[in-house]
């Protein structure tokens, strides 16, 4: 008898610590179990920065010979990092022709621009005069909006933080005026050269407001230097 209280009394102790420890990381609430482990929060991660990209504007004499011309060099260009992502054409005048390829490497988009190879495929496919290249590193990206006409604007900043502080306060203005925010950028290396484009959802609004004292007063207020070089251009092409 004494033995099968001894028994009895390790196993109530046995059980009180068994339920004990169970009880340590959960809490019961009728009858469902809910974990207490923090380490089961899901953290949000921040949005990946957007790859960098090259522009490269020139004028054409033909711009479907000129297509050709650049459609076939495009082993070239993907052996330098670049890829193809659009083809645009002035609003103003249809034969300047801007290019956007995603950027793998900046030195190595700056040795493609070097190459002899191509300027000969420029010079075959009608390019007139010296081409322009913008690289970009670039800071916010928006693709919600495939619209295809946009405004792009470069310019010189005395400071990038004092110009986007400024940029940020006016969006509303720019809604106003039929713009939308697309992308955001700074040349590589160089956060006192900015670039940013937009998508105009109203160009009679556009492009009065990009004629206004008010952006012009805006300018200056946010720390932009000397004439901004602005380009209205239709896509054509998005590969």
């Amino acid at each position: 008898m004494k033995q099968f209280k001894f028994f009895s009394a390790i196993t109530l102790v046995a059980g009180s610590l068994f339920f004990s420890s169970c009880n340590g990381d959960e809490k019961k609430t009728d009858n469902v179990t809910v974990s207490t482990d923090s380490s089961a929060v899901n953290k949000t991660e921040p949005p990946a920065k957007p790859g960098n990209l090259v522009i490269i504007k020139h004028k054409v004499a033909n711009f479907a010979k000129w297509k050709t011309a650049y459609e076939s060099h495009d082993s070239t260009r993907q052996a330098y990092g670049l890829h193809n992502y659009i083809v645009a054409r002035g609003l103003k005048d249809s034969n300047m022709v801007m290019v956007v390829l995603k950027m793998d490497d900046t030195t190595k988009a700056k040795q493609f621009a070097a190459l002899p190879d191509l300027k000969a495929a420029m010079q075959k496919g009608g390019v007139m005069g010296a081409p322009s290249f913008l690289y970009l590193d670039v800071q916010m990206l928006d693709t919600s909006s495939n619209a295809p006409t946009r405004v792009i604007v470069t310019h010189k900043v005395k400071d990038w933080d004092a110009w986007k502080k400024s940029f940020d306060s006016h969006k509303q203005t720019r809604l106003d005026a039929g713009m939308t925010d697309r992308a955001i950028s700074y040349s590589v290396g160089d956060t006192h050269t900015v670039t940013v484009a937009f998508v105009i959802n109203d160009m009679k609004k556009a492009e009065a407001f990009m004629a206004s004292k008010d952006l012009k007063d805006k300018m200056a207020e946010s720390g932009v230097t000397g004439p901004p070089d602005i380009f209205f251009y239709n896509v054509v092409q998005k590969y």
